[in-house]
Parts: structure tokens; C-alpha cells; sequence
């Protein structure tokens, strides 16, 4: 076995057809970090002229004249295998401290336990734990089991398998809830389209939105320009929007009065002629005139929607990753004047129809917390995702390798009071 450094051809030959493959460890995903001033590094491990393991190791400088060194979702590599993740481990740590860095960071995209849609642990399901002690025993620092938002990448995720499955069998196990909104949104018209590259800042206006109301601080402009311009021409990007064409609907809803109006003056003319069953005459009546009475509500309110926002309305949007046989929603938001429109289900429904018609396996919801408690603030978030079917998934979370402990224990003090000063600043500015 020898180690070696890849060339970008190399690499994704190899990570193309890895059983972890994801967007991360892809030569798009270092480039796209190459314009937030990291440097890429390719390197693996070759029996004879064949690849065995490989990594995209992220480096970026910091304060201290020093880099840190970050595998986004691990290395490709067996991880049960352990004489070669020993020696992986030993050379890529070598050139870590070669190239001036201090530790490096991995989150390998691993399963910990098996668990459903509830966040239960299934009984005699998938388990992990040895790929956790043999880290540890090659000298990783584990993060533990974290719950909530503290790694860089999810370390739980909500996922929809697709595999071999068709439209009907994936809309069955939609609960009752998210049916019902997305017959509301059919009905209202609700359409999703995909987003150009002109109208990326419609996208990043709704990010913004999204960050002032969850008190988050929003990319610019430039990282999705670049996220674009790095993934969308590889097929590997889509934007998706709800939009409620507003004039459109307020044209169906007033043929709906118009036609319910018409079937209360029919029976009227019936009951005239005819004998009828006067109870049942009464409550068709009343059912029909408070139908009628709300059409006129959502009448009214279409009518100011269009005069304030015009003839169509952009709800919400989501940013999405196509890799491999995986689709990842990886981040979006709604404007919070248009929220009670819920137009993520809407996109949701279309980019897994999408996912099914293109023979994609998985399909990501992504992040969410590892606490299904209501009592969660964040509960609401796994909660709709969970409305779609599918199955919480844990991985094994973050890594660090020390290679200079001083160093080390410095740049976490710093780390520390660097994010505590900017989110003190964040809030600050939002007074």
C-alpha cells in the first residue's frame, strides 16, 4: 500500500462509484470552498496502480500561522477494514503536520444506529459503535452524540428511501396532515417552478427572510451565485420556488361562487315545483351559503394580495443538491408574510415526484434535531419532514485528529470567543 496525493481525475474516478458517496467529496464541493479561501488536497491510498481510499481534505489558514484540515463526511474508505484505516490514519496525519496543519477534522457519513421514523432505535437494527471505538482507539477525538446544531454537517438527518418504489406506494405513507395541506395547495393552484440564474436574488431574499425570523446569519449574495456557477451547469443544483399564481385563482374561486350561487337557485325553483324534504332542502341551503361566504373571504383576500404583490406571489424556495442517487435538500425558507401558505410541502411533493421519475434512491430532508420532544423549539422542523414517510437517520458525528495539542487547545479557546463575540454583535445589530 502507499499513500499518495490524487489528481482531480483520480479522485473522482474513485469516490464516483463509493458506497459514501456524497456532494462533499466532490472536486465541485472544493472549489466551491476554494472561493471561501480554503485549499483543496487530494490524497488516497493506491495497491499498485489501483485507489483503495481517498479524501478531499479541506485547508484552511488561520491566526496562528497554522491550517486546519477538514474531510467533509469522512473519508472514502472501509472503516471496518482496520489495518487500513490504521495506516490512512498514520500517513494522512503525517501530512497534515507536512503541510503546517494542527489537526484534522472528519464526520464520516456512517450510520450509528438504526433507528424509524419516531427517532426509535430498532431493535436488532444496524449498529456502528465499533467504527466509533476503533476511531477513538486510533487516537480521534470524538465529539460524542451530540443532539442538537453543534457540528458543522447534520449529524441527524430525516431521509425518504425511494428504491424501487413508485409515486403511489411513496404518497401512501404521507400522514394525513401533509395530504391535507398539499389538496389545499393543489387546489389554491399552487405551482413550482425552478429558479434561473438571474433570478438568484429572489432566492437570496427569501434566505434573508428566513434568517431574520429564526435568528440565523444568512450567506450573501455571491456564496449562491458561486454555489451556482460551481454545481447547477453539472446538473448537480436545482432552486425550486412556490409560487401562488393570484389572479389565476382568484378567477377559479369567483367561477366557484358563480356556480354554487347557481345550484342554491335551482333548488329554490325545485322546492317551488316539487316536493322535497325540507330538512335536507335546508341544510344543502345553509352549507351551500356559508361555502359561498368563505369563496367571498378568499376573495377578498386574493383581491389585496394582487394589489399589494401583484398577479403572482413567490411563497417560499429551496436549494437543492443532485448527486449520485441522492437528492439533499439543503437549505430554504419562506417569506414570513406568506408562511400560513406552508408552500414547503408544495416543493417538497414535486422535487420527490422528480426524484422517483429520475430514478434517484434517496431522497435527504436533511438536518433536524435528535430530540422528539414537542417540547423542542425546534421540533416543528422533523415534524413536517416526518410527514412525508421515511426514517431518522443517526450518524456517527465529528472527529478531530490532533497533530499539535498546544496549538489545538489555543485556536478552541479562540474558536470559542471568535462565535460568542459574533453572534453577541448579530443580535446587537438586530436592536
Amino acid at each position: 500500500m502507499k499513500f499518495t496525493t490524487l489528481t482531480p481525475k483520480e479522485f473522482t474516478k474513485f469516490a464516483s462509484t463509493h458506497p459514501q458517496l456524497t456532494f462533499h467529496q466532490t472536486i465541485e464541493w472544493g472549489k466551491l470552498k476554494e472561493q471561501n479561501h480554503w485549499t483543496t488536497h487530494f490524497v488516497g491510498i493506491k495497491s499498485g496502480k489501483q485507489v483503495i481510499a481517498a479524501s478531499l481534505l479541506l485547508e484552511k489558514a488561520t491566526p496562528l500561522h497554522k491550517s486546519i484540515f477538514y474531510a467533509p463526511r469522512g473519508f472514502l474508505i472501509d472503516y471496518e477494514d482496520q489495518k487500513l484505516l490504521s495506516f490512512f490514519t498514520e500517513q494522512v496525519k503525517n501530512y497534515v503536520k507536512n503541510h503546517d496543519g494542527f489537526f484534522l477534522k472528519i464526520d464520516p457519513y456512517i450510520l450509528y444506529q438504526e433507528r424509524n421514523n419516531k427517532g426509535e432505535i430498532i431493535k436488532d437494527g444496524k449498529n456502528n459503535q465499533v467504527v466509533v471505538d476503533q476511531l477513538k482507539k486510533l487516537g480521534y477525538k470524538h465529539f460524542g452524540f451530540t443532539k442538537m446544531n453543534e457540528t458543522l454537517q447534520p449529524r441527524w438527518m430525516f431521509v425518504l428511501d425511494l428504491k424501487n418504489k413508485d409515486k403511489n406506494e411513496i404518497q401512501k405513507n404521507f400522514d394525513s396532515k401533509t395530504k391535507r395541506i398539499l389538496k389545499k395547495n393543489a387546489k389554491m393552484l399552487i405551482e413550482v417552478r425552478e429558479l434561473t440564474k438571474e433570478e438568484l436574488p429572489i432566492f437570496k431574499e427569501i434566505m434573508q427572510s428566513t434568517s431574520n425570523r429564526r435568528e440565523f446569519i444568512d450567506r450573501p449574495l455571491s456564496y449562491y451565485e458561486n454555489m451556482w456557477n460551481t454545481f447547477h451547469d453539472q446538473g448537480y443544483l436545482k432552486i425550486m420556488v412556490a409560487q401562488l399564481p393570484v389572479t389565476k385563482y382568484i378567477k377559479t374561486l369567483k367561477q366557484e361562487k358563480k356556480q354554487i350561487k347557481q345550484e342554491i337557485e335551482e333548488r329554490k325553483e325545485r322546492k317551488e315545483h316539487e316536493s322535497v324534504n325540507e330538512a335536507k332542502y335546508e341544510l344543502k341551503q345553509k352549507e351551500a351559503t356559508e361555502k359561498c361566504q368563505k369563496i367571498e373571504k378568499q376573495l377578498e383576500e386574493m383581491q389585496e394580495l394582487e394589489k399589494e404583490y401583484g398577479q403572482t406571489i413567490i411563497l417560499g424556495g429551496m436549494l437543492f443538491l443532485l448527486y449520485g442517487k441522492e437528492i439533499v435538500f439543503l437549505m430554504g425558507g419562506s417569506f414570513e408574510q406568506f408562511l400560513h401558505f406552508q408552500s414547503s410541502y408544495s416543493i417538497h411533493e414535486a422535487m420527490i415526484d422528480y426524484a422517483i421519475e429520475n430514478h434517484y434512491d434517496i431522497y435527504n430532508f436533511y438536518g433536524i434535531t435528535g430530540i422528539f420532544d414537542e417540547s423542542n423549539p425546534m421540533y416543528g422542523i422533523y415534524f413536517a419532514k416526518k410527514g412525508f414517510g421515511g426514517n431518522v437517520v443517526e450518524l456517527i458525528g465529528e472527529f478531530d485528529l490532533i497533530v499539535s495539542k498546544p496549538y489545538y487547545c489555543l485556536y478552541k479557546v479562540l474558536f470559542s470567543l471568535y462565535h460568542t463575540t459574533k453572534n453577541f454583535l448579530h443580535h446587537i445589530k438586530k436592536k
